[in-house]
């Protein structure tokens, strides 16, 4: 089965690369990790404008109504320009208050989120969450429901400088009972699939280019049969994983999903192997760009679902279909 995007998905994807592109997203990046964020709220702001996190929002609550398509669309080019932000976190957070049993959070903090006038944070199976000190809407899922954290503890270091991991402050509001956190991993996992897809596809990109220019007894690197070969391996790694995205947008079963979340992610990890490897002593380097892409691609493996959580998921899927 071939999934091909319409003309407007396509137009859709082309006005965010262009947008991202004229950004300089790798200079707003730096900046986000340093704890700067005027220039990542700026971008934003315009990624809200172009309607992305109204894609994860219901009508009613002045979204677009949910629609996983285009915010795989969304996702991948927010990858490929290694967008900073909790972006993933603001898609689940959406999800999560619209599940929710009582209307009145989500009618509350939904139209913000919308609009791109709040971010969003999830903590998910850890006291920490994503960029907590920049989110004005602060979730944290516990034993006894879903709470709004009052505050925030640190800035912890990861292993992705823009990934800035805050401990959430415990107790506050109480907005819902139970365990309404599946429908949110459904969503987060498929925005990471899309995301590492695109990180994969700018790392592939970027070491294409890379590979061309360097010279070795004379002649470019890329012209090596070995250099083809470990390229051409990630770009059907990459390509193979694309159908697998959109597939799981259209279906949003949660053994679909994880397929698309693991395959996506072990392509753009595997990708950055080959990247950091093609590269030389440069890739190592944190002053040059590759770095932004190659920390995300090995963070994003992990998060919303390790690959052998991921694994489970499709097997137990499967084992329900039969």
């Amino acid at each position: 089965m071939r999934f091909l995007l319409d003309a407007e998905q396509r137009a859709f994807a082309g006005s965010l690369d262009a947008m991202l592109t004229s950004a300089d997203t790798p200079s707003v990046v730096r900046e986000w990790s340093r704890g700067e964020h005027a220039s990542g709220r700026a971008l934003w702001s315009r990624v809200a404008d172009a309607g992305v996190f109204a894609l994860a929002v219901p009508e009613v609550h002045e979204g677009l109504g949910v629609r996983p398509v285009e915010l795989a669309v969304a996702f991948l080019e927010l990858g490929r320009h290694a967008v900073p932000g909790p972006l993933v976190e603001t898609v689940a957070a959406a999800a999560l208050l619209a599940g929710l049993p009582d209307p009145g959070p989500a009618k509350r903090l939904l139209p913000a989120l919308a609009a791109g006038d709040a971010m969003a944070t999830l903590a998910w199976r850890t006291p920490y969450a994503l960029d907590g000190d920049v989110a004005a809407t602060r979730l944290a899922l516990t034993a006894e429901g879903v709470h709004l954290a009052p505050g925030h503890g640190p800035v912890r270091a990861s292993l992705d400088p823009a990934r800035r991991l805050i401990p959430l402050d415990p107790g506050g509001e109480l907005l819902g009972t139970g365990p309404p956190a599946a429908e949110a991993l459904i969503w987060a996992r498929l925005a990471t699939a899309a995301q590492a897809l695109g990180v994969g596809l700018a790392l592939l990109d970027r070491t294409v280019a890379y590979v061309k220019q360097r010279t070795q007894f004379g002649v470019p690197v890329g012209s090596f049969q070995a250099v083809k070969h470990r390229l051409a391996d990630a770009k059907v790694a990459l390509e193979f994983a694309r159908p697998l995205l959109f597939g799981a947008a259209l279906t949003m079963d949660p053994a679909d999903v994880a397929a698309a979340k693991v395959t996506a992610c072990e392509a753009a990890y595997a990708t950055a192997r080959t990247a950091l490897q093609l590269h030389g002593a440069i890739g190592y380097t944190a002053e040059y760009d590759l770095s932004l892409w190659l920390t995300k691609a090995r963070v994003l493996r992990t998060v919303w679902g390790s690959p052998q959580e991921c694994r489970a998921e499709v097997l137990s899927g499967g084992a329900r279909r039969w």
